[in-house]
């Protein structure tokens, strides 16, 4: 995110300086919708290094408007209960691919989806969880409906 603050007569300063650049950044970074609580995951062999999204807010901004993910980052979706699951790509500006995962931390399906589109995609069976981690992450390790997640059982209950 870059912040263009402007001096008297139309005088630029460099990118992000000032005091209103430095109060904007400051609401940035203590959005409420941004998952704080990261955890290690292990899927067939392979680490995951993932934010938690258990709260309503945290779960509605996602990735939306965050840089892509790097290698082995991703986001676990926390949800209460066991139902569909549906996740959209609306202002995420990554292609990004996704497991569904049941309360036994299976994994249901995964989808491939695509930025900044409205389309649904859905878990097939009822899920707890979605994961997100970069675009062919699953694929690209074999990681199949099925595989095992592990590191779920530290993770908080997820609030309504």
């Amino acid at each position: 995110m870059t912040f263009f603050v402007h001096a008297r007569e139309g005088a630029k300063r460099a990118p992000g300086t000032g005091w209103g650049g430095l109060l904007l950044l400051a609401a940035w970074v203590a959005l409420p919708g941004w998952a704080a609580e990261r955890i290690e995951l292990r899927i067939g062999g392979q680490r995951l290094a993932v934010e938690v999204a258990t709260t309503p807010a945290q779960r509605a901004q996602g990735l939306m408007g965050r840089p892509p993910l790097a290698a082995r980052e991703g986001m676990l979706f926390v949800f209460a209960g066991d139902d569909e699951r549906c996740l959209w790509m609306r202002d995420t500006p990554s292609a990004l691919a996704a497991a569904f995962i049941d309360a036994g931390g299976r994994i249901l399906n995964t989808v491939e989806m695509q930025p900044l589109t409205d389309t649904r995609h859905c878990s097939r069976a009822p899920a707890r969880y979605a994961l997100e981690a970069q675009p062919g992450w699953f694929a690209a390790r074999g990681i199949k409906p099925g595989a095992s997640v592990q590191g779920l059982e530290g993770v908080a209950p997820a609030s309504r």
